[in-house]
């Protein structure tokens, strides 16, 4: 397996990447298995990823993970604010730029929301979505929900800077490893940036009844998970859609961390049955 770290120059930023090269073959009929794309959440990075990223690239797929603008690796220029638009733009400049066709995209919570947005605008350059601790974007908004959108920046900019990622890690995470990673991700991330990614993140819920995924869903998240409304809108979303929801057991909204094997083996089984174009389509080989 070959590992390569890279950089995407974007205009207001520098993206930091990591490209695992899959060492599986085609199939009998010529088909390659598919790339997938990991996008992270909001105040985390790609390591959120480290075990499912090794996972996904040993059983053979093509894996890239990645740090949104103004997290982890990547740059954001100073006077640059981080909005959704941007965040979109940079993962289909990234997905261009390594030439991946047709990939899996696998978001978690703000990553999530990207991912539903990027396949909504593009289903044709999308082999499937799996979605991980998000709300579902086009999904029902009760009165209720719609104020706690509505309040949750003014609320959050009210928390102190120092207290913010402790607050943030013990809400999100359940296990004490993940709960100090997770504090330690929130902690080199400006109150105000993560101020604007947490705008963003709102930004992309948009109602919309009756849409249905144009592409392959599976939906996922920790059984602890008590944030926002993913716990009472992910369900109403699966029985939507007519997809299983995948529940992990003793995980909280940073299912990745907590419960990384479990996660690793969930990701390999949904997309192993994806594949992008085969040879004889034209283009790369997903």
């Amino acid at each position: 397996m070959v590992n390569i770290i890279g950089s995407l120059v974007r205009p207001g930023a520098e993206l930091g990447y990591e490209l695992a090269e899959g060492e599986a073959g085609a199939d009998a009929a010529g088909t390659a298995p598919v790339s997938v794309v990991l996008t992270h959440g909001a105040g985390m990075d790609r390591t959120m990823y480290d075990a499912q990223f090794a996972a996904l690239a040993t059983a053979g797929h093509r894996t890239v993970r990645w740090d949104l603008r103004g997290h982890g690796g990547s740059r954001l220029d100073a006077g640059t604010r981080f909005t959704a638009a941007d965040a979109l733009d940079d993962l289909a400049a990234l997905i261009d730029a390594l030439g991946l066709d047709r990939p899996a995209l696998v978001g978690h919570s703000l990553g999530g929301n990207l991912v539903q947005a990027f396949a909504r605008a593009h289903p044709e350059r999308v082999a499937g979505l799996v979605v991980l601790d998000s709300t579902w974007n086009a999904g029902p908004l009760s009165a209720g929900e719609r104020l706690a959108l509505r309040l949750a920046a003014p609320m959050l900019a009210l928390v102190p800077a120092g207290r913010l990622p402790g607050l943030m890690a013990r809400a999100s995470a359940v296990t004490p490893e993940a709960i100090a990673r997770t504090e330690a991700m929130f902690a080199r991330m400006p109150k105000a940036v993560f101020l604007d990614v947490w705008r963003a993140t709102v930004s992309l819920v948009a109602p919309e009844p009756g849409f249905r995924s144009p592409v392959p869903l599976a939906l996922v998240r920790g059984a602890e998970d008590r944030t926002g409304n993913i716990a009472t809108a992910m369900p109403r979303w699966a029985a939507a859609e007519g997809v299983a929801e995948h529940v992990v057991p003793d995980a909280g909204h940073i299912v990745t961390l907590d419960a990384p094997d479990a996660v690793s083996a969930l990701l390999r089984e949904v997309v192993r049955g994806w594949h992008g174009r085969t040879p004889s389509e034209g283009g790369s080989t997903a």
